[in-house]
């Protein structure tokens, strides 16, 4: 959310991160692997970082429960090398970010997503289809 106006380069990096959730999204299903969703993310050197470690957390997907970070844990970091196969009731957040071109500024999207037979159910409730502007003037 951008309270008073957004810039070019802000509106630019919440589309290109939107996307990227986007297509995360559209993946989770039972039998897809966390490295599949991690495949569409760009890489770490793709969005200004040097390793996937320096980046690791941006592009993320971490499960929901008792703990902060709980598995599965998607991220190009580990999911390439040890995916884990989406079961249904599975619940996790997906979250995306993109830096914007005037290199100050960035997008983070979040979404709460829960694994059916059917694909994916979101739980988040704050519309984030795209960048929210208070007072868009």
């Amino acid at each position: 959310m951008s309270v008073g106006s957004s810039t070019a380069p802000q509106r630019d990096a919440y589309a290109k991160a939107r996307a990227w959730m986007d297509a995360a999204i559209d993946l989770v299903k039972p039998g897809v692997g966390t490295d599949e969703i991690a495949l569409v993310w760009p890489a770490a050197t793709d969005f200004g970082f040097a390793s996937e470690m320096n980046a690791f957390g941006l592009q993320f997907g971490h499960g929901l429960g008792l703990g902060l970070h709980e598995r599965p844990i998607i991220s190009r970091l580990n999911s390439l090398r040890e995916p884990i196969e989406l079961r249904a009731g599975m619940v996790f957040a997906l979250e995306t970010y993109c830096p914007a071109t005037d290199g100050v500024s960035a997008a983070r999207i979040e979404e709460e997503v829960v694994v059916t037979e059917q694909g994916p159910a979101i739980l988040t409730h704050f519309p984030a289809q795209e960048l929210m502007i208070a007072n868009r003037y």
